[in-house]
């Protein structure tokens, strides 16, 4: 047997010659590799499915508003429920209301405004039940046809038949129509640039009891909304050329009109003797207008008034004509608030007030003898005298608040003003002529 000089390589151990490991060695091997070892891996998953949507919906809704649009971009589920949640909607690009993404988006919509209609625009919305407040945004307008609002009405309506309150520019009776028919819950329409025509469709909303008119509307357009619309509460005349025909037919036959607003009107010459035909007018709003009436037949409204008007809103008109602001505070006799925000010509107020106060035959039927609330804002001609003048002759004024730029000068170097009237002394003052205070005088009187 012969040997050579390298070294003998061995050979790998046999798996059955190794040597079996003890229990204790098993033991702990086991916990030291426990031990040093990571955690075993979850497999990642959305947790949120195990939640119905009911119950994600409910949280959804307690997200904070601002926070609410985020929550969209998590998944599909979170985007479609989101938008259930959707109900005001102001829409500035036309081509995504057309598509009919907005319809499939926003499912239960029941306040939209398609005033807007711009190019290259966005949609903002409004989460909560009720808020129909929405972000205007700042680009060129894009007039549209008849013909496209038409298009986008009749899309809108075949997917929101809950609406409840809509705003639209330049649409056309076919239009109307298309949206009544489906939407028979509508109660608050608000139409721009709109003519007589127009109205025509207004009729077949058998629930409307806001509508806001803003156009050339005349007396036919008045009376067809008064044939149509029985059961309107309140009216909004914004740049319309009724006249007393018109105003007439309204209270005739809307019984339930409760509010009327008018804002820069070009109305006819006698306009306001139809007010007295509103037996429930409980208030009436003058916004920016430039005149009151132009005093022709102003002698039909001194012949009739409003038996329930409660409230009289003037703001940012200018009473310049002695005898429409005498025909005003006629119709208006039965009011208890007056509200004049930004008035202008106050002189001319003061004047027609002493006109009437000098008249005997007028004087039970005096508006500024019975109100009870009087606010002032932003009268620059306001002057002390004038307060002191309405302080001596309302014996029935209660509340008197004034925001005036000449009166705050007036007391701009007080550092703390405080008026408050010395209730012991106004009591005393007020017993002095029933005799109640004088004790003893009617058993002890001396012969």
């Amino acid at each position: 047997m012969s040997f050579s000089g390298k070294k003998k390589e061995t050979s790998p151990v046999s798996p059955l010659n190794k040597r079996r490991a003890s229990w204790s060695e098993l033991w702990v091997n086991h916990h030291h590799h426990h031990l040093l070892s990571p955690p075993p891996r979850i497999p990642k998953s959305d947790l949120t499915l195990l939640l119905s949507d009911p119950t994600l919906l409910t949280i959804i809704a307690k997200v904070p508003s601002p926070h609410r649009k985020t929550l969209s971009l998590v998944c599909k589920r979170w985007l479609r429920l989101h938008g259930t949640l959707v109900r005001s909607i102001k829409v500035s690009d036309w081509g995504v209301l057309e598509s009919g993404r907005v319809v499939s988006r926003f499912p239960n919509l029941d306040n939209v405004d398609l005033v807007v209609g711009r190019c290259g625009g966005l949609v903002s919305f409004t989460v909560g039940v009720g808020c129909y407040q929405s972000v205007d945004f700042i680009e060129e307008e894009r007039p549209l046809s008849a013909e496209i609002v038409d298009r986008g009405l009749r899309v809108l309506a075949s997917g929101c038949s809950s609406l409840r309150r809509l705003v639209v520019a330049n649409a056309s009776e076919l239009g109307l129509l298309s949206v009544a028919e489906e939407c028979t819950k509508l109660q608050e329409l608000e139409l721009h640039k709109c003519c007589d025509n127009v109205l025509l469709g207004v009729g077949a909303f058998e629930n409307l009891q806001i509508l806001r008119l803003v156009g050339l509307v005349s007396d036919i357009g008045l009376m067809i909304v008064a044939q149509g619309c029985k059961r309107l509460v309140k009216l909004e005349l914004v740049g319309c050329r009724g006249g007393f025909d018109g105003v007439k037919e309204i209270g005739e036959c809307c019984q339930m009109l409760e509010e009327f607003s008018v804002c820069d009107h070009k109305m006819e010459a006698g306009w306001l003797g139809g007010l007295g035909y509103c037996e429930n007018l409980k208030t009436l709003r003058l916004v920016s207008c430039k005149k009151i009436d132009c005093g022709f037949g102003l002698g039909e409204c001194l012949s009739r008034s409003c038996p329930a008007l409660e409230r009289l809103h003037l703001e940012k008109c200018q009473l310049r004509e002695k005898d429409a602001v005498k025909a005003l505070f006629k119709m208006c006799e039965a009011a208890r608030r007056l509200f004049c925000m930004t008035v202008g010509d106050w002189m001319m107020i003061s004047s027609a007030w002493r006109w009437l106060l000098g008249t005997k035959r007028n004087l039970i039927f005096l508006l500024i003898m019975r109100v009870k609330l009087l606010y002032l804002e932003g009268c620059s001609l306001l002057t002390t005298q004038g307060l002191e003048s309405v302080i001596l002759h309302w014996h029935e004024l209660e509340h008197l608040k004034v925001i005036s730029p000449l009166l705050s000068a007036l007391f701009s170097d007080l550092v703390e003003l405080q008026w408050r009237p010395d209730t012991r002394s106004h009591l005393w003052s007020s017993l002095t002529e029933t005799g109640i205070g004088n004790k003893g005088g009617k058993f002890f009187k001396k012969t």
